[in-house]
């Protein structure tokens, strides 16, 4: 039998399982233990392993095709103020790129500055 966590509410041990919420049978609260983790907690790591905030500035570490441009994103460019976001597919930066206008790009291939 696999342990339950506690109520959040009351901090009972007896809580118990109802489809897919967890319930406590001394104060009636219910709660979905998925929404507990939260994806607040999100963390978005650069190439190297540091952890990126919105505001900070990156480089980009490998060239990169840009699509709908015959113009390349060299390795060295620097972008400036990124804001971190749930964008399209695994791209999870949002910013300005100086030359090419505003894009989402891969906390993959960037390092922070």
């Amino acid at each position: 039998m696999s342990e339950l966590p506690p109520c959040p509410e009351c901090k009972s041990e007896y809580s118990y399982e109802m489809g897919a919420l967890l319930v406590c049978p001394e104060c009636a609260h219910e709660w979905n233990p998925m929404e507990e983790a939260g994806d607040s907690a999100r963390v978005i790591k650069d190439s190297s392993g540091n952890v990126l905030v919105a505001g900070d500035d990156v480089t980009i570490v490998k060239d990169m095709k840009v699509k709908g441009s015959s113009n390349t994103l060299k390795v060295g460019t620097k972008v400036r103020n990124i804001r971190l976001v749930d964008g399209p597919g695994d791209h999870d930066i949002e910013a300005k790129v100086d030359g090419f206008g505003p894009m989402n790009l891969k906390s993959s291939i960037v390092r922070k500055a």
